[in-house]
This record gives structure tokens, C-alpha cells and sequence, in this order.
């Protein structure tokens, strides 16, 4: 519904069909820009807007009639119903245009605070808007021939352009308004896995809820323009903008109290009153719209259906994928069992093999094992993980851990992003990753050898923070000096019951670590494993719908989920993965 209220805002927004793709076609070319780039005007052309129509309002109802301030009584409302009975009923569904943009008032969330939004609302729009709505009431009252132009006939003549051209800023920032809406949710449903994987680019480096995503962007369009000049009239397109407001109205108000009692906790009698009374409200309303669903409320009740059907079966499947990669993962048992070489030919070079499972070695890796009996010889599970912070520190992107004993050359790397990082095609990746791993080893070492001592110090250039892992899921951290966090400073979490300790040390002189062995002949097996070449490698894991399935499940899985499968983007491009080193590993799941 908040897609189809980003399609209908734009809109509504012009009267002349020409003019109204114009704008449409410019509004959305700008997109990728970022609001950020042009924010500073939307504060004092909405401000100068409300306070214009709020003048207006006042000057109204002084100059023609007072008296509509016996609207605050609720006694005519029950008069009007009484009178006009099932026509007063339906009207309210264009009373509900009075009331547009506080439907998406959750989404400003991502560019202001609450608090912001509150004050703004309710000493600023609400007041305003009473003033102007009411003043259109007193002009009317003298002036009934002019009902289809009440607004702009009841502007004084001098303020008339004036307010014409700041009416059409007022209209172009509400529909930027509904199309950053509409990509914050797009956004949340992808990260979700509610949602086909789609470009996501922020367009500002302090606000993380400024984003812009083309792919929709482009859609939106063609779906405005489609609108605008398929329905016959504004009245129509009014309908179909009602309809969706309510709707959003409603699907937030069940939300919330789903929220309330699973998320917040709070008492159920608190939660049946807030559901009562805000649905009270909204229903009637909703029961108003549905007589226009033939005159052009049908419209975003068939986006959203179009929309739920999408975001329902690329969820359906995504959890299917997943619960397929968790439930099969192979047991250390299993890789320990195989032995060093694992049962394979060792080839020369560093296979970095990614998965979105942190703990466990995925089923892809012992279906590529089995099916081609050769393996490099330095494996490396990548688990890329996006934080919502602006950037994540170089020195804290990676986390490194050993998988199996040293001679199985198999470790573990969780890297993760920020909101603005980008993972470069270049070699920068792979440089930062394989530098890690030969800090970790050399911290894996030290720590062995210096385990039973009580103080040391550590030379300049390992004076940082790191973060050991085990297999079992504990963390130990190494701080060498303390340093003060930063805003956007990532801190690993550690197990409650695995205590910090706080160890100086010096490296030996002697290139020899423990009794593992030399460090050095270590590092130098893996500089000359990464000199051999570095290949990526991906699973691609194909769902299908087994034979004995019902004709819907199929329909659902072979046809829908596959063609939005390839439609998507693929990982590998999100990643910019190096096409030349590239291995996708493809297998079929049945469900």
C-alpha cells in the first residue's frame, strides 16, 4: 500500500496531463541526486506553505463568516450523517484527502527524529490545516459556484501567484516525500528477505535513511505516468489516492499492535485500547473508499496484491534456501575425519568460499568436494555481514578464526560493512582479508606462547585491538592500548561467561612461535598460495518444487521464484566479484 501511495502522491500532484508527465519524468531523474543535495529548501518551502494556507485560512474566516468555528462541535457531524445518510457515508472518502502525508509520517523516521515529527505536526500542519480547511468552509458559504476551486478562488488576488508557485513546491516535496517512503521500504523489506535483491545506493554520508534505489525509481515512473494518463479525471485518481492512505492507515495500525504485544510487551489491555480506538476510526473510513473501487479504488489494491504476491514467494523461498543451507551443513566430525589433505588433491592458490552461515561449513563446500575431488590449498569461508553504521574501521572489518587444526589450512573470515562501503572489484579486498589472515596467525601464535604470562609489551605496529574466535562460538579480545571509540566504532560482542584479558607482549626475535612451528614458514605458505591465484567461490543453490507438489506450489516455485531469481541481482555482482575468478557451484534443492 506505501508503494501504491508513492505512485498516486506524484500524481495527484498535477491537473494538466502534458505538464504532469513533464514533471514526472524530471522528478524521477533527479532521484539519484539524494534529497541531501537539495534538503535545505524542503524545510522553508513546507514552513512558508503551511503558514500561507494557514493565513489564508484565518483571513477567511474573518472576512466572511465565523460561524464554521461551530465545527469543533460534535453535534454537527451527527447532523450531517442524520441528513445526507448513505451519501454522507461515502463522502468520507474524500475527506480523507484532507489528511494525506501523515500516513508516511513513519518513514520521515529515517531523516528526522520523533520528536522532531511530533512538534512539527502538532504546533505547525494540524493548525494550520484547520485554518485553511475551515476557511474554505466560510468562503463556500458566499461563494457555493466556486466548490471545484475552493482553494485557490479563496486566495486574495494580490497572493495569488505567489501561492501558486509555492502550492507546486509544496506538491513536488510531498511526492519526493511518498518516493524516499517507498524506497526506505523496499530497502527494509530486501535486508529482511522479503524482497529480490535490488541496487541500493546512499546518497548521503551522515543520514543512513536517504537512499536511493534505481530499479524502483525507474518503475515508479512508468507506473506515475501510467496512472496519470490512464484514469480519465482527477476524481479518480483521488479515489485510488484515498484508497491507499487508509489502507496504509490500517496496515500500520495492526502492525503496531503486533509490535506492542510481541515486541514491547506491553499490557494487553493497553494494547486492545490503542487498537480500538485507532480502528474505530480508520474502518469507517475504510468502509467509505469501498464504495469508489470501481471508480479507481481498485488501482492500488491490485499493486499491493501484485506486490504481496512477490514479496510472499521470494520470502517463501529465501527461508526454504536457508533452512536448507543450516540444516545441512557439514559437521567438523566430518572434516576432521577426512584428514589434513581432506581426502583431495591440494591444489596450489586460496579458495575463498562464501556463505551466509557464521558458525558450520556449508553443504556446498562437501558437494563441490564430492563431485570434483580437489581443493586449494588454503580455504577461506567469507561471511559478509552489513552493520547499520555509516562505516566500519578498516582494522575492525574482519573477523579471523582457524577452522580444524593447522595443517587443514581452513579458516574462517566474517567481514563486515557499513551503510557506505563499498566492496571494490580491485585487489583491495583481497589484500586487506589475506593481510588479516597473516595478522592472525601471528597473533594465534603469540598467544599460545605467551598464555601462562602475566605481563609484556607489544612493538608499535600490533598495537591494535583484535578479536580472536573459536569454533565453539567463545571470543577472547587482545587490546594492546586503550582507544576511544568511535561513533561509528564497530565492538565485537563476546560470550557472558569468556571474561576480557588485557595481555602486553613483545614478538620474539627468533621467527619461532609456541611448538607449532615457525610463523614465518606459515606466512610464507600463504604468500605463496595467494601468488598462485585466488578464486571466489559461490554457491548458487536452484529450488524446485518436488514432483508429487500441488499445481500452486509449482506454479509458485518453478515459475514465479525462478523468474525472480533472474531477474535479481546475482551476488556476485553485488560483491563485484572479478568475473575471471569466478566459480559458481550450482546444486538442486527440492521442497
Amino acid at each position: 500500500m506505501v508503494i501504491g501511495d508513492g505512485i498516486f502522491t506524484p500524481a495527484i500532484s498535477a491537473v494538466v496531463v502534458a505538464v504532469a508527465v513533464l514533471i514526472l519524468v524530471i522528478l524521477f531523474s533527479v532521484q539519484h541526486y539524494g534529497t541531501d543535495k537539495v534538503g535545505w529548501l524542503f524545510a522553508p518551502a513546507v514552513l512558508l506553505w503551511f503558514l500561507c494556507i494557514g493565513s489564508i485560512g484565518a483571513y477567511n474566516i474573518c472576512k466572511h463568516d465565523t460561524v464554521v468555528l461551530k465545527a469543533f462541535s460534535p453535534v454537527y457531524i451527527v447532523k450531517y450523517f442524520r441528513v445526507g445518510t448513505k451519501r454522507s457515508w461515502a463522502s468520507l472518502g474524500g475527506i480523507m484527502l484532507s489528511i494525506t502525508g501523515t500516513e508516511a509520517l513513519f518513514a520521515d523516521l529515517g531523516h528526522f527524529s520523533t520528536l522532531a515529527v511530533q512538534i512539527a505536526f502538532t504546533s505547525i500542519v494540524f493548525p494550520c490545516l484547520l485554518l485553511q480547511y475551515m476557511g474554505q468552509a466560510a468562503y463556500l458559504m458566499h461563494h457555493q459556484e466556486d466548490v471545484k476551486e475552493a482553494f485557490y478562488r479563496s486566495i486574495p488576488d494580490l497572493a495569488y501567484w505567489p501561492v501558486f508557485v509555492i502550492a507546486t513546491m509544496a506538491a513536488v516535496i510531498a511526492s519526493q516525500a511518498t518516493i524516499s517512503a517507498t524506497f526506505t521500504i523496499i530497502k527494509q523489506a530486501v535486508s529482511l528477505g522479503c524482497f529480490p535483491r535490488v541496487k541500493v545506493l546512499h546518497t548521503s554520508k551522515d543520514i543512513s535513511g536517504q537512499i536511493y534505489i534505481p530499479e524502483i525509481n525507474w518503475i515508479l515512473m512508468v507506473l506515475c505516468i501510467i496512472v496519470t494518463i490512464g484514469f480519465n479525471n482527477t476524481t479518480q485518481i483521488g479515489n485510488a489516492y484515498g484508497t491507499a492512505v487508509i489502507g496504509v492507515m490500517l496496515v500500520t495500525t495492526l502492525l503496531m499492535a503486533l509490535i506492542m504485544l510481541v515486541v514491547w510487551r506491553s499490557n494487553w489491555l493497553l494494547v486492545l485500547l490503542f487498537t480500538s480506538v485507532f480502528l474505530s476510526i480508520e474502518l469507517v473510513y475504510f468502509s467509505s473508499v469501498l464504495f469508489k473501487v470501481n471508480q479507481g479504488g481498485w488501482a492500488p489494491l491490485v499493486i499491493a496484491a501484485v506486490f504481496l504476491i512477490i514479496m510472499s514467494v521470494w520470502h517463501y523461498g529465501t527461508v526454504k534456501r536457508y533452512e536448507f543451507e543450516l540444516e545441512s551443513k557439514v559437521s567438523m566430525a566430518w572434516i576432521l575425519g577426512l584428514g589434513p589433505s581432506l581426502g583431495l588433491v591440494r591444489v596450489p592458490g586460496i579458495g575463498l568460499l562464501y556463505t551466509e552461515l557464521v558458525n558450520g561449513v556449508p553443504h556446498i563446500f562437501s558437494h563441490l568436494i564430492t563431485h570434483l575431488p580437489a581443493i586449494h590449498s588454503i580455504v577461506v569461508f567469507v561471511c559478509l555481514k552489513y552493520l547499520p553504521v555509516n562505516t566500519v574501521p578498516q582494522e575492525e572489518r574482519f573477523l579471523v578464526k582457524r577452522i580444524g587444526p593447522k595443517d587443514f589450512h581452513m579458516f574462517r573470515c566474517v567481514a563486515r560493512y557499513g551503510y557506505k562501503d563499498l566492496h571494490k572489484k580491485d585487489d583491495d579486498f583481497e589484500k586487506m582479508l589475506l593481510d588479516k589472515l597473516s595478522a592472525f596467525i601471528r597473533y594465534e601464535s603469540l598467544m599460545e606462547s605467551i598464555s601462562d604470562s602475566e605481563d609484556y609489551s607489544l612493538p608499535e605496529e600490533y598495537q591494535q585491538a583484535t578479536t580472536l574466535d573459536t569454533e565453539n562460538g567463545n571470543q577472547m579480545s587482545l587490546h594492546a592500548i586503550s582507544t576511544e571509540s568511535s561513533q561509528n566504532s564497530i565492538v565485537s560482542e563476546r560470550s557472558p561467561q569468556q571474561p576480557v584479558r588485557h595481555v602486553r607482549f613483545s614478538v620474539p626475535n627468533t621467527g619461532t612461535v609456541g611448538n607449532s612451528g615457525t610463523v614465518d614458514g606459515e606466512i610464507q605458505f600463504l604468500n605463496d598460495c595467494r601468488d598462485s591465484g585466488v578464486v571466489h567461490i559461490m554457491g548458487n543453490t536452484i529450488v524446485r518444487a518436488r514432483r508429487d507438489s500441488g499445481m500452486i506450489k509449482k506454479i509458485v516455485v518453478d515459475y514465479i521464484y525462478a523468474f525472480l531469481r533472474r531477474i535479481c541481482r546475482e551476488k556476485s555482482v553485488i560483491l563485484n566479484v572479478p568475473h575471471e575468478s569466478l566459480l559458481n557451484v550450482g546444486q538442486v534443492f527440492y521442497v
